[in-house]
């Protein structure tokens, strides 16, 4: 199979679908790997080291989504990327289509296969495509918060870490999954005081372990939410329902009695965000206000760390792109887990979040089109 790589040009992304080191084993198994020049510049990766990997460097994006059918990714596709899909192409990357109707609608109206990193399952129920970046981004999530709390940045002056004797920021973590757990030990680790709000027993006693105590965990009700987003001066938001819009946990009528200065930062912006007064920011532009709160929406966290990223992201979607470039579509019916990332097809919705999010039909393509 002929294997595409084209730059991503969300802003500020510098991330890479597949680094040298991939390239090199799809072209050990027998594939054409296409890579558009300058792909992998952003996370270090140079031309030249495509090349020594076996790969073909082609002009531009152009170049790569006509000769290629399969398209791998990092963010989801941009209006001038739609454009070129056709019904041949199978797409992997990443998609949160459930607050992007527009995406959706480019997508469906291509008639390619579009498999989403953040739908694939595994075995314990998880989504390991998913999982590297929320490592990441509940890493990064802290260390944003704690440069957003400076005065010049906008927040209220106060140091994260605290010194002896005045005490440290008080931060709480919205969701105790991936994102959340990494978020809290890089804050317990700084010196924050760490709250967790969480609606699973289990997972709730999972991180009181881990933790052994060096933080706090709450039962999600709308009280104990209240309660600790208003006490808070760092609200992280690291909740997901997989292929569903982000629940609203923080209203707006919370802001105005939250401490002047706070800062929310919410990780499930890709997601449509966990609170009511979020909207997706970049990188160049990571914040602005609301009632004096200081939000920051990053919609692609990660890409602040892309040669991390891009490697730590293709260890765990490798196995699963190989599977494709091998077999095809047919490699859906080989792996129950890989299927259940296929959110487009045929024109149609063929993931049941998605399609309820969106508000448009569900088809099931193990039986629309056996």
């Amino acid at each position: 199979m002929r294997v595409g790589v084209p730059r991503d040009i969300k802003p500020d992304e510098y991330r890479v679908g597949l680094p040298p080191t991939a390239v090199r084993e799809y072209v050990t198994h027998g594939h054409e790997v296409l890579v558009e020049t300058g792909a992998g510049v952003g996370a270090g990766y140079s031309d030249a080291a495509y090349a020594r990997a076996g790969a073909r460097i082609v002009p531009d994006a152009g170049a790569v989504f006509e000769g290629a059918e399969l398209i791998v990714k990092v963010k989801e596709p941009q209006p001038a990327e739609w454009a070129r899909l056709e019904a041949r192409h199978i797409l992997f990357t990443y998609l949160h289509l459930a607050p992007d109707p527009a995406q959706a609608k480019g997508l469906l109206n291509s008639g390619c296969a579009a498999i989403a990193y953040e739908t694939v399952t595994d075995d314990a129920g998880g989504l390991p495509l998913l999982a590297p970046m929320s490592e990441v981004a509940g890493r990064i999530a802290v260390f944003s918060a704690g440069e957003t709390l400076l005065k010049h940045n906008g927040g209220m002056g106060l140091l994260l870490s605290g010194v002896p004797g005045v005490p440290p920021a008080r931060i709480c973590v919205l969701g105790g999954g991936v994102v959340g757990m990494n978020a809290a030990r890089m804050a317990a680790g700084l010196g924050a005081e760490v709250v967790v709000v969480e609606r699973s027993i289990p997972r709730m006693r999972v991180l009181d372990d881990m933790f052994l105590g060096r933080i706090l965990t709450r039962y999600s009700t709308l009280d104990a939410v209240e309660e600790e987003v208003l006490k808070a001066d760092v609200v992280i938001g690291a909740v997901l329902t997989a292929g569903a819009a982000a629940p609203k946990l923080v209203k707006a009528e919370h802001l105005k009695k939250m401490k002047p200065g706070s800062v929310l930062v919410d990780v499930s912006i890709d997601q449509g965000g966990c609170f009511e007064t979020s909207r997706p920011t970049t990188h160049a532009e990571p914040t602005y206000v609301v009632d004096g709160v200081v939000h920051y929406c990053v919609a692609n966290m990660p890409g602040a760390a892309p040669r991390t990223s891009s490697e730590a992201l293709v260890h765990a979607t490798l196995p699963f792109g190989l599977l494709l470039a091998d077999h095809g579509l047919e490699a859906l019916n080989r792996s129950r887990h890989l299927a259940r990332g296929l959110n487009v097809m045929k024109g149609e919705i063929t993931h049941p979040a998605v399609a309820e999010a969106l508000g448009r039909p569900f088809a099931d393509p193990f039986k629309a089109w056996a």
